[in-house]
């Protein structure tokens, strides 16, 4: 598993990764560490094989809601923690309007970050506790009409529901990888949704679910 951590507080940074080299048991967790957008885009421009982001909400060469737009239209895929030193229901609600899969305080004890992080990287949304009410908010401009997909496009969704990756979609369904990351901006257009994530609990709202097949 490959995390990346994006925080301008070099501290902080060397903290998270001592904290999630326990996020699991099974296998090795490698943290990466980037200092503000630029390196964090530039790192996974040049390595696409990154499992979850860590992003600030402060950051010095660009805010982290405008960050979170970047990556919820460059790379749709991948699941974003924001942290922040506080959270309000605004703050939240906003985060996750924008794609973010989960909201994290850095005040919250350790075993709360993990089992956040846990809980996104099963395909889940978390929130502070006390905010969990923002997270039917945040779905608000959600499509009212079921959203009409092609065949093929029902193929690419049905397999990302089943946990696969855009590379092993594309090798199921022989097809490149340019091809297969269209197909799954047209399911996130078609969810009206930024994310993966998003719009996995979107396709459950219309009746959609992983195949009997598939683990878990």
């Amino acid at each position: 598993m490959k995390i990346l951590v994006i925080d301008d507080h070099a501290l902080i940074r060397e903290g998270l990764s001592l904290v999630l080299k326990e996020l699991d048991p099974h296998q090795p967790t490698r943290v990466l560490q980037a200092c503000d957008c630029a390196q964090a885009f530039a790192m996974i421009e040049a390595d696409r094989d990154f499992d979850l982001v860590l992003l600030d909400y402060h950051l010095p060469d660009m805010d982290g809601l405008a960050a979170l737009s970047v990556f919820g239209k460059d790379y749709p895929e991948l699941p974003v923690v924001m942290l922040s030193g506080s959270a309000n229901p605004t703050t939240v609600q906003r985060a996750l309007s924008l794609g973010a899969a989960g909201f994290v305080t850095k005040s919250g004890q350790s075993d709360e970050l993990l089992k956040a992080l846990r809980l996104v990287l099963d395909g889940e949304i978390y929130v502070p506790t006390a905010q969990a009410w923002n997270g039917q908010a945040a779905m608000a401009n959600a499509p009212v009409s079921a959203p009409v997909f092609t065949p093929r496009q029902e193929e690419v969704l049905q397999l990302l529901l089943d946990g696969c990756s855009n590379r092993e979609i594309g090798q199921k369904l022989h097809l490149s990888d340019e091809t297969i990351k269209n197909h799954v901006s047209g399911i996130l257009r078609g969810f009206g949704v930024k994310t993966r994530i998003q719009a996995a609990l979107e396709a459950g709202r219309w009746g959609y679910s992983k195949s009997s097949s598939s683990p878990g």
